[in-house]
């Protein structure tokens, strides 16, 4: 089967045809965010095409305008003219008749236009745009193999960096990338191409470390900026090629034609107009200074004691002037494993989701995030189009330098997991460097997991690959009619708490049995929860754990998937209350028992005042008479027993064996992430932060109660019968 993914849909109808019509008669698109649509606009020209959809964002792009035919259906960059090649500064320019001049002014003028509005061309037959930034990179910046190569995952970065940049509730982007993708060379060339444009700007470098960011600079920015040609090149200051800082005296500035005409020379020489530097790793680098663009290279490798999230709380102020943002960061990265510097970067990078904003129209970051999976960036595997090359050719396909390619690049990725699936760590490392999703780009190290990490990575990479989201729907339970205690509803919504896979059929809806005035669970023979329940509703600075709940079927003679997880619930609503309710209606809705924690015994409680007793599980390790009294009265399992502790665990160890990854029947069903992520994290010793993991668990000793149930000593006590032996040696027999 052929491999299809797509890094952006183009949105049809999101604006109505004759909206587009009308404003694009008048150019009267205005480049940035567009409030009345909820779209940016990328178009410098007034009008725009189509819009692109790259994660949350849309985006609108020009309108195709003269696109060029290069000449071989391909993006080719055009050849410097030796006539200007040879001119290194507008001094020497200006040397120059005015003949000479005239003659160039027609494509020195294009070039500028070209650095400002953008670029269409054909690309294998289709009308193609690339952002000036993209253009410049292609065309005027030198990198370490000479020109950039076209492809189609960077003109996504470059659109989705333009739309950033344009978008005035944007700091910038936060990049989650694959190993030598190019984020470094096209990171520098845009700070060289802004810098160059710029007055009384700086710029600046940040990487995992001084001598990084350094080497950046000198590796890349300096030689981008040696080799652009005069009529981009500002007048620069010292060094020609300097070590710590590049400084431009005058900014470039187009040469029109009144300037060719009058043989003008830019006037005011005096002074640093526009810096370049960079930046010894650190909390507090770039603190106190304005920055026009901050390039952050590597910042999901900043170990301790450097932070990238409180860097970043430090430089976001760099970027602003009061509430107005003055300047951008462009950040990107793989990850280094979560306590190396990785669980920051994922909470920066989980925090830029374009989707979840504050009242000010922005992220919690600031940021917007960006994820581009190895195989559309995977050096050997891109064609002569900038397309990767997803399965095994069907016929001749050849790369940029007319090298042929014969694999396809999944299939490739696969042959190299396979043969690292006895190495844990080391398959884990080339996940986070060569990532096919953000779950591969944030695997954790395998050596201190108390479960079978093969296994579970096994589930979460077939998830993704199942496309999770067809198999899981969010939402929230309501009581009908909002009712209390009569029939629960539930409800599709897509910022729902509760992610649920399976619902039971109608008649099974519902099933609540009255005992002696005291409600029971009717389908406690198909299943129970397991509930992390937690008693405060609000603790000082907002934080505190989550509530979490888990539902599982058993094996039973009902239309229900057996052993699966078919519900998660990890959320913290405002009151402790609301969560009882929400677990309360879970439970009547699939009509089955809830096994919960009882050293918080608030939503016990709940649950007894309500008439729902019945649907609380006693500890199942204990007979009814040695409960306490405080067990008889609502139930409850403690957390504090090693006993149980164990027990716990080794549940959910013998589920993952049983049930998670590679099975014998094919793959396992628990299509929950952050359940499967939790218990790759789990740790015994410090259970507090895995909620999911331990209503989880509970979930699974309420269904397997048999396995806890106490067994009484076994004593054999001899009965005397009554009988009599005797010794029947010789002719008569006596008594023993």
């Amino acid at each position: 089967m052929a491999y299809e993914q797509q890094l952006y849909t183009i949105v049809k109808d999101y604006i109505k045809p004759h909206a587009i019509k009308k404003k694009n008669r008048y150019a009267k698109w205005v480049y940035g965010y567009d409030k009345d649509y909820d779209l940016v606009v990328i178009s410098k020209t007034g009008k725009i095409g189509d819009i692109y959809l790259i994660g949350d964002l849309h985006i609108a792009l020009p309108k195709v305008e003269n696109s060029k035919d290069l000449g071989e259906n391909k993006w080719s960059a055009s050849e410097y003219p030796k006539e200007l090649s040879k001119i290194k500064s507008e001094a020497d320019w200006l040397k120059y008749p005015n003949g000479f001049q005239e003659k160039w002014h027609p494509y020195i003028d294009e070039e500028f236009n070209r650095r400002e509005e953008g670029y269409w061309f054909i690309n294998k037959g289709v009308d193609t745009y690339i952002t000036g930034t993209h253009y410049m990179y292609l065309q005027w910046s030198k990198i370490d193999v000479g020109k950039p190569d076209f492809r189609e995952a960077n003109r996504l970065f470059f659109i989705f960096w333009e739309a950033c940049k344009a978008d005035n509730r944007c700091y910038g982007m936060s990049y989650l990338k694959n190993r030598r993708s190019g984020f470094s060379f096209m990171a520098s060339g845009e700070t060289v191409n802004l810098a160059t444009i710029s007055s009384d700007s700086r710029f600046g470098i940040l990487s995992k470390s001084g001598a990084d960011a350094k080497k950046m600079f000198t590796d890349k920015v300096v030689p981008i900026s040696v080799n652009y040609p005069f009529f981009f090149k500002p007048i620069q200051d010292g060094m020609d090629r300097p070590k710590t800082e590049l400084a431009y005296r005058v900014p470039a500035s187009k040469f029109t034609r009144r300037k060719l005409d009058d043989n003008n020379v830019a006037e005011d020489l005096a002074g640093l107009d526009t810096t370049i530097d960079w930046k010894n790793t650190g909390d507090n680098s770039y603190d106190g200074e304005k920055l026009k663009l901050l390039v952050h290279d590597e910042s999901g490798k900043w170990e301790r004691p450097t932070n990238i999230l409180n860097n970043w709380r430090v430089t976001k102020t760099c970027l602003r002037l009061g509430s107005r943002i003055v300047g951008k960061c462009m950040m990107g990265s793989t990850s280094n494993s979560l306590d190396k510097g990785g669980k920051n970067f994922k909470k920066l990078y989980n925090g830029s989701n374009a989707s979840t904003r504050n009242k000010n129209g922005q992220t919690k970051t600031g940021l917007y995030k960006l994820f581009i999976p190895m195989e559309w960036n995977y050096e050997g595997f891109i064609d002569q189009y900038g397309y990767p090359v997803f399965d095994v050719p069907k016929k001749e396909t050849f790369g940029p330098q007319g090298d042929q390619i014969t694999e396809g690049v999944i299939e490739h990725w696969e042959n190299e997991v396979e043969g690292l699936k006895d190495d844990p760590d080391a398959l884990n490392e080339y996940y986070r460097q060569f990532p096919r999703s953000e779950a591969h780009a944030f695997r954790d190290e395998a050596k201190q997991s108390l479960f079978n990490l093969t296994k579970i990575y096994q589930q979460i990479d077939y998830n993704d690959e199942l496309r999770n989201n067809a198999m899981v729907t969010q939402g929230n339970f309501q009581w009908e009619n909002g009712i209390k205690d009569t029939r629960v509803m539930f409800y599709p919504n897509k910022d729902g708490r509760f992610y649920v896979t399976w619902v039971p059929n109608q008649d099974l809806q519902n099933h609540v049995i009255i005992k002696n005035g005291n409600k029971h669970p009717g389908n406690e023979h198909m299943g129970a929860f397991g509930c992390d329940s937690y008693d405060i509703s609000g603790v000082v600075g907002g934080g505190g754990s989550n509530g979490a709940l888990h539902g599982l079927t058993k094996f039973s003679m009902e239309d229900a998937p057996p052993n699966h997880f078919f519900l998660e619930y990890i959320a913290r609503p405002s009151t402790a209350e609301m969560f009882f309710e929400d677990v309360l209606m879970a439970c009547v809705f699939y009509g089955m028992p809830i096994l919960c924690e009882n050293n918080k015994p608030r939503l016990l409680y709940y649950l007894k005042r309500r008439g729902y007793r019945g649907f609380s599980i006693n500890r199942p390790d204990k007979t009814y008479n040695k409960l306490s009294l405080s067990e008889k009265e609502v139930g409850g399992i403690p957390n504090s027993s090693e006993d149980i502790k164990q027990a716990h665990a080794s549940a959910i160890e013998t589920y993952i064996e049983d049930f998670v990854g590679a099975t014998k029947e094919g793959y396992g069903d628990v299509y929950l992430q952050r359940t499967l992520e939790d218990w790759a994290k789990f740790d015994i010793n410090n259970r507090t932060k895995h909620d999911a993991s331990i209503s989880s668990g509970l979930a699974l000793m309420a269904c397997n109660k048999h396995r806890y149930s106490p067994k009484g000593a076994i004593t054999v006590k001899k009965i005397n019968l009554g009988f009599k032996k005797y010794n029947n040696e010789g002719t008569t027999s006596k008594i023993m």
